[in-house]
């Protein structure tokens, strides 16, 4: 009887920790993802009591949509952009803080992640007025090097803002990944660079045969988060930074999503994007999650 009593208070004891989990994570999860499903459904403006049930044709219209496919595009284009990007910074400076001892080592990791603790609003003015054409720091910047002086409209290309958008994305990313690549580096027992340097390997034998390998664990979580991160949140420093514009040039799914529901009141089309958001995110995760498998490896 006593067993059985330790038992049932155990799993009471573990409920009262994952039922309140559960209920938010419904809450605030499933049941807006259920809701969006739904309104994608109808004709519906987001404001008024009247909604027409359409079946699939949000999702058909999205088909002939050029904009939809600019915008999954320009998706990728910074998913992949920001991954090749963030890592490569953030794996230098990682490595650097901690395989080199640095003597202000600490001071350095506070300055890159500062912009983590810096509003994404906050960085997209910042940046407009890093790209400003009449006042902005990189055309003054450039105008040291030439007779005349540089009044280059950065955001005002229809075929290459898209890139301009890149730099303050990884600026803003490299921070919180690289204080996460110190981590499993920290985790790498001394005794594995001690002896390969008695074997005569160096800094750079040392990375791929060591450090690499025992880091790609967090390197496919880094990856993976940053592909969802900026699938479903690099909106923001669009609206911010170019309204989707030129000519819907720079426009994202996020950003698009909000203009047809929030600007133009085609609520039940923007809900269908949302939902064509989640298939697209969950779609890129498996099929990175199958790149990047690699045999774990143990640290003994």
């Amino acid at each position: 009887m006593k067993l059985g009593t330790a038992m049932w208070q155990r799993k009471i004891f573990i409920l009262t920790f994952i039922l309140p989990t559960l209920l938010f994570f419904c809450l605030f999860t499933i049941y807006p993802v259920l809701q969006g499903m739904y309104y994608s459904l109808y004709d519906w403006s987001g404001s008024s009591e009247n909604k027409t049930f359409i079946g699939l044709d949000n999702f058909k219209e999205m088909l002939h949509d050029p904009v939809i496919w600019n915008s999954l595009g320009n998706d990728y284009f910074l998913v992949a952009g920001k991954i090749i990007g963030i890592m490569i910074l953030a794996t230098f400076f990682a490595v650097a803080l901690t395989r080199f001892k640095f003597k202000l080592a600490n001071f350095f990791r506070s300055i890159f992640f500062i912009p983590n603790i810096i509003s994404v609003v906050v960085i997209g003015v910042l940046w407009n007025f890093i790209y400003n054409p009449q006042i902005g720091f990189l055309n003054s910047f450039l105008s040291l090097f030439t007779k005349d002086k540089v009044d280059i409209t950065w955001l005002g290309f229809t075929n290459h803002t898209i890139w301009m958008l890149l730099p303050p994305a990884i600026w803003a990313g490299i921070g919180f990944y690289m204080i996460l690549l110190i981590a499993a580096i920290q985790s790498i027992p001394e005794s594995y660079y001690e002896a390969s340097g008695l074997e005569g390997a160096g800094q750079w034998t040392q990375f791929r045969h060591i450090t690499l390998p025992l880091m790609w664990e967090q390197m496919k979580v880094s990856i993976l988060n940053i592909m969802m991160t900026t699938l479903n949140g690099s909106f923001v420093i669009v609206l911010i930074m170019t309204n989707g514009g030129p000519d819907n040039s720079t426009q994202v799914m996020g950003s698009y999503l909000y203009q047809m529901a929030f600007t133009q009141y085609h609520f039940g089309y923007g809900a269908a994007i949302g939902v064509l958001i989640l298939i697209v995110s969950l779609i890129t995760t498996v099929i990175l999650q199958k790149l990047m498998h690699q045999e774990t490896v143990e640290i003994s």
